[in-house]
């Protein structure tokens, strides 16, 4: 089965760099973000088992619990674009204002694409921002518990239907 994800192509750079710019964009990760990782470490103490950048999804979720078909996505506020509208404004002041406005609003669509196409698989798809799980990490971990037992109680319902 094969799928076209690129709706709109992704955005290119083209013009300088500075030195500064290099070195930090060099350091950011797609895997492996330290929220994914302080969030994972949790869920593997409380007994949450979970595949990691799982491959056969659509999206290749950051964790996929699978035996309860939850997928969950850690977030970060400016590649995601967390308060578009604001993040927008100060974007437009910036370096790049075209290309980062751009990729941003790509990233946007791509969210909602995959997380159509796993809820249209039967997946339960959670997201969190990078500061919600370091501010409140237990309360992520309730939100995926929750979801868990939500899952439980559905297939136990199926189950006794059939």
């Amino acid at each position: 089965m094969k799928r076209n994800m690129r709706a709109t192509p992704e955005p290119r750079f083209h013009g300088e760099v500075t030195e500064k710019s290099h070195k930090n964009m060099s350091r950011i990760r797609g895997k492996d973000t330290s929220i994914e990782v302080k969030l994972r470490k949790r869920l593997w103490q409380k007994g949450i088992r979970y595949r990691k950048n799982y491959k056969a999804l659509p999206g290749r979720p950051d964790i996929a619990i699978t035996k309860h078909k939850i997928a969950i996505f850690c977030d970060s506020e400016f590649f995601h674009g967390k308060d578009w509208d604001t993040l927008q404004e100060k974007i437009k002041n910036g370096r790049n204002p075209d290309y980062w406005i751009a990729k941003i609003s790509r990233n946007i669509e791509r969210d909602l694409i995959k997380d159509k196409e796993l809820r249209s698989l039967g997946w339960t798809v959670l997201h969190f921002w990078g500061k919600e799980i370091i501010k409140d990490l237990d309360g992520c971990v309730r939100t995926i518990e929750e979801a868990i037992l939500e899952s439980s109680l559905n297939s136990s319902e199926e189950d006794t239907l059939q």
